[in-house]
């Protein structure tokens, strides 16, 4: 069996969203509505648009990734570095286009998106440190 024929076999685990998009959940059912006390209901309205744009693109490039996976190792970083590139220009364009008095308050938009990229980044972290990842397939258990 040769590693392509492997590496289908094997399938990327993605459970690292679930855990993500619960933690940035929780946290956003506190932020958005002291952001909206605080600063006002653009804010509020900018918390919730924040996390769903750093949910999503997490879930995008986790997505991407393990699809390209699925074909071959060497597909991942093309992969993950075309999609963030994709997202990155996405994102600049939407900024871009909000009016800077518009409906949701675009720094407590973008500081909510910095703030939840940290905290995907740190879940992933976590998600990779406490996970029993191979270097190489294990051999089959004993029949």
């Amino acid at each position: 069996m040769t590693s392509a024929d492997t590496s289908r076999e094997i399938p990327w685990d993605l459970s690292f969203l679930r855990v993500g998009t619960a933690v940035t959940a929780a946290l956003t059912a506190v932020a958005a509505p002291l952001a909206g006390v605080l600063g006002g209901w653009d804010d509020a309205l900018a918390v919730l648009v924040g996390a769903a744009v750093v949910t999503s693109f997490f879930a995008v490039s986790g997505v991407v990734i393990a699809w390209a996976g699925r074909y071959g190792e060497a597909f991942t970083l093309p992969a993950a570095l075309g999609s963030f590139l994709v997202k990155v220009l996405v994102l600049a364009t939407v900024l871009q286009a909000l009016p800077a008095d518009g409906w949701a308050d675009r720094r407590t938009l973008a500081w909510t998106v910095i703030a939840g990229a940290l905290l995907w980044s740190g879940v992933q972290q976590r998600w990779v440190w406490t996970r029993r990842l191979y270097y190489v397939q294990p051999p089959a258990p004993p029949t």
